[in-house]
Order: C-alpha cells, then sequence, then structure tokens
C-alpha cells in the first residue's frame, strides 16, 4: 500500500534538504543506449529521457506505482549488469579464487546464491531509487569529460556535473566499461569522494561477518533501506 501522495514525498524530500541522495538517485538511471554509442553519449542523451520519466510520474504514481517503478526498472536491465555489481558487493565472498576451491556441490551453491543476490540487489535499488527520484525533479545535468583508461580500450570514466533546484552542484564519475557486444555498462560510481561499490561491499562483508559467513542469510536479510553512506549526515557533498 502506497502510504503517502507524491506531493506528500516531494515535500518530505525537500524538507530533508537530501542532496547527497538526490545526486545519488539521479546517478543511478541514466543509461538506456544502443551498442554503437560511446560512454559520453550515452549519459548526455539518456539523463533527459529518464528525468522526463519523473516528471511525467506525478501525473499516474498515486493510482499506478508500479507503472513507474518498472519503467526505471526496465531502463536499468538494459545497461546494468546486476549481476556483475552483485558479485562486486559479494566481494571475496564471490571471488574466482574462492569458487575454485570449492567442490561442485558447493560451486552449484554459490552459484544460486550469486543469482538470489542479483535478484535481491536489483529489486531493492529500483525500488529506492525510483521512489526517491521523485522528490528531487527538476534537477539538470551536464556531461564533463570522458576519459578513457590508459590500460584498456574498454574502460571509461565519464564526469557529469548534477545541478538541483536548489542550486546546489555534485560532481559524479560513472565508471563504465564495454561488453563483446559492443554496449558500454555501468560497474560503478563516485559521488563527490564516496564510491558506491566499495560502500556496498563494505557493509555486505559486515553483514556476512556478522552471521558468520551464512550468506543465505545475509541475502535473505539483505535490506537495500539499511545501506548508509557515513558523510551522509552534516555534509551533503555539493558544492
Amino acid at each position: 500500500m502506497l502510504l503517502t501522495s507524491v506531493s506528500e514525498m516531494q515535500s518530505q524530500g525537500r524538507r530533508a534538504q537530501m542532496g547527497f541522495w538526490m545526486a545519488l538517485l539521479l546517478a543511478v538511471v541514466v543509461f538506456p543506449a544502443s551498442a554503437q554509442d560511446g560512454p559520453g553519449d550515452i549519459v548526455k542523451r539518456s539523463t533527459d529521457r529518464i528525468m522526463a520519466l519523473v516528471d511525467e510520474a506525478p501525473s499516474y504514481f498515486d493510482s499506478d506505482p508500479e507503472r513507474y517503478i518498472n519503467a526505471i526498472g526496465a531502463e536499468l536491465d538494459n545497461v546494468v549488469d546486476f549481476r556483475g555489481f552483485a558479485r562486486s558487493v559479494m566481494g571475496q565472498y564471490a571471488s574466482s579464487a574462492r569458487f575454485r576451491s570449492l567442490d561442485k556441490a558447493g560451486q552449484a551453491k554459490l552459484r544460486e546464491q550469486l543469482d538470489a543476490f542479483s535478484q535481491t540487489l536489483r529489486n531493492g535499488l529500483i525500488n529506492t531509487y525510483a521512489r526517491g527520484l521523485l522528490a528531487f525533479g527538476g534537477s539538470t545535468a551536464t556531461v564533463d569529460d570522458t576519459d578513457m583508461s590508459p590500460d584498456s580500450a574498454r574502460v571509461a570514466s565519464v564526469t557529469q556535473r548534477v545541478k538541483s533546484p536548489e542550486g546546489n552542484t555534485y560532481t559524479i564519475r560513472y565508471q563504465m566499461g564495454q561488453y563483446k557486444d559492443g554496449s558500454w555498462k555501468l560497474r560503478n560510481m563516485i559521488i563527490e569522494n564516496i564510491n558506491l561499490g566499495e560502500i556496498y561491499r563494505g557493509q555486505f562483508e559486515a553483514a556476512a561477518a556478522a552471521a558468520q559467513d551464512d550468506l543465505d542469510q545475509v541475502i535473505a536479510n539483505w535490506d537495500e533501506a539499511r545501506v548508509t553512506v557515513a558523510s551522509e549526515e552534516g555534509n551533503d557533498g555539493s558544492k
């Protein structure tokens, strides 16, 4: 059941002055693209498409929230390797070295756990960030630079500046990789000095330690809302 209306969500979000999270929420969902697009082109064109969904959502969200959440999810599924991101978040628990150390039954179990966590992570990200974006319509974004890695033509970093309606500006760096079909997909992002992948990995490792390495328990109890960023309180990171 939807507990608040769109207007209430917008008011609550702005009163809370969640500047850092505005940048994060916008950053997560910017990448529908074709295989021919370069990483900078993807960011430039797709930000407008996602924000158009956000601007349109208040006209129907209260009566049909799944329509909006599914639209955001469809955009993300095209361009985010959720399984790859989930494996990175699991860190040592899903590493190649650990996989090779297991017997066949253990390897099969790890594959199942990775599949389950990929789906859990995907659903949590889409639901949390799609809803959160509703509070921050009217933001604008520009792309500054695309830096190709000196070590690989398939790795790039795209820098974007996001300006909130209140006038705060945030710097986001998208770490992207090119896949076999030529498409570019999001692998990680850094907002100001906050590395999202490292934050998630650290909290997964902490949860696994608390559960005595029971990954089934960690995955079953994973709650997107509990993933926190240490610097979000007292400093939103904007300039």
